[in-house]
């Protein structure tokens, strides 16, 4: 995989062009590398895209900005920055997208080990998922039935008769002090 992504970092041999625009866009006849023409010279994708990120932070922090006076040439500028950063993240974006494309025709198995991959990775975050809400479950359940044993032992007790508050009452009193004879 490695050498197929010729051109996308320093030091390594230029092995096509990258797109200039979406796939199909001026520049790129097709979506394999190798069938449009290299533009900027020397520079890759990487180094394009550094470079105009280097550029929209010196536009936002450019003393020429910061003390200019006519503030739509001061837009003007920072959203041509903005816009060839963009432009350059997208032309990656597509770069890599064909390498995937290349990688899926020549190697379809790899990108089923890939997805299979992903798969066992997301039922296994699941699962943890599903475990910890479990154990909430056990937590409330056992805080539930604690509860209910309390407001059930008050009731254990043989339903109120028509003299309860008498009796309940008379309890709470002390006994009666003794008469002598």
């Amino acid at each position: 995989m490695a050498s197929s992504m010729g051109g996308m970092f320093p030091g390594q041999q230029p092995s096509g062009g990258h797109p200039v625009g979406g796939p199909g866009g001026p520049g790129q006849p097709g979506l394999l590398p190798g069938t449009g023409t290299r533009g900027q010279g020397n520079n890759t994708l990487v180094d394009d895209l550094e470079a105009s990120f280097e550029a929209c932070f010196a536009s936002l922090v450019s003393q020429d900005y910061v003390n200019g006076t006519d503030q739509e040439e001061i837009r003007t500028g920072v959203d041509q920055c903005i816009q060839k950063f963009l432009d350059v993240a997208r032309q990656t974006e597509c770069f890599f997208l064909q390498k995937r494309l290349q990688l899926s025709v020549q190697k379809p198995e790899q990108v089923v080990k890939e997805d299979v991959s992903e798969l066992r990775n997301e039922l296994q975050r699941k699962e943890l998922l599903v475990q910890k809400h479990m154990s909430k479950l056990h937590h409330w359940q056992q805080v539930l039935e604690d509860v209910s044993v309390q407001h059930r032992k008050p009731t254990d007790l043989p339903p109120p008769g028509p003299l309860a508050f008498l009796e309940q009452a008379s309890a709470s009193l002390p006994p009666a002090p003794l008469k002598p004879n």
